[in-house]
């Protein structure tokens, strides 16, 4: 079996697959502060829950956006599993051609999305990842496989509303949810309002005005903690798929096989 580990900068997401086939799914905090024993710790715990030998695991890759964690993580999956991961990076075939101006600047996470968006949903498709950052990305044809165009990047619905009260003295604290109606009666409606629809309003711009340079339509698929909060106002998500990262991670260890051994 594969274990596959999204490193974002809130959670660690992580799956074990059987071939295709994921056969379980789990969820870590991201906290560069603890040791290698403590995640490796927390691993055998979750392993030992679902009632699953550590030993099952032949392969570990790893997308990541918190590189001071890496090492940590690294030395948990040699003590732990016995393993040396693979890190989504330069030199690993990916199967898709990027076409960024610098390839080195793209997230791992974010070529994790595109293979399995394309491997999934071919081309033209704009995936968005809906974290700590919410990010997008269009895969489409190209002439050998798909091509990764480039995408956009702005701050995730949590981080954006965090910064809001922590950085103005009298708006409260408020919790993330849809509120009935777009003008608010109060101080908590009107920021759920401004922050839940304004929101939706900037995905559904960004979408259209990259259909429009695409010159013609395209799927897209959303992914992340906050997708499903979104897509329920949202008229341009045409699906979600909380496994896409993972999916696309399994993708590449698969076209890595032979170079592994």
């Amino acid at each position: 079996m594969i274990l596959t580990l999204d490193i974002g900068n809130t959670n660690i997401k992580t799956a074990l697959f059987n071939g295709m086939d994921m056969e379980k799914y789990w969820r870590l905090s991201t906290n560069v502060n603890a040791t290698s024993d403590e995640y490796g710790i927390n691993m055998m715990n979750l392993f030992r829950y679902d009632d699953i030998g550590p030993g099952v695991v032949e392969g570990i890759i790893i997308s990541s956006v918190v590189p001071t964690i890496n090492f940590t993580i690294e030395h948990m999956c040699q003590n732990y599993f016995g393993l040396n991961p693979v890190f989504i990076g330069p030199g690993v075939k990916t199967g898709i051609n990027i076409r960024y101006e610098n390839p080195h600047e793209l997230g791992s996470d974010r070529i994790a999305n595109a293979v399995a968006a394309y491997e999934e949903y071919g081309g033209p498709t704009i995936f968005i990842d809906f974290g700590t950052a919410t990010t997008f990305g269009v895969v489409d044809e190209g002439k050998n496989g798909g091509d990764f165009l480039g995408g956009a990047i702005f701050p995730g619905i949590k981080l954006a509303s965090e910064a809001l009260v922590s950085g103005t003295a009298k708006l409260p604290r408020f919790a993330l949810a849809k509120p009935e109606h777009v003008i608010g009666k109060t101080t908590l409606t009107n920021l759920q309002s401004g922050m839940y629809y304004g929101y939706v309003g900037m995905v559904t711009n960004l979408v259209q005005r990259m259909k429009q340079e695409l010159g013609r339509d395209a799927r897209v698929v959303a992914t992340g903690g906050m997708a499903a909060l979104i897509a329920e106002e949202s008229k341009v998500i045409d699906k979600l798929d909380g496994l896409l990262t993972l999916k696309g991670l399994r993708l590449i260890y698969e076209r890595n096989m032979h170079n592994l051994d």
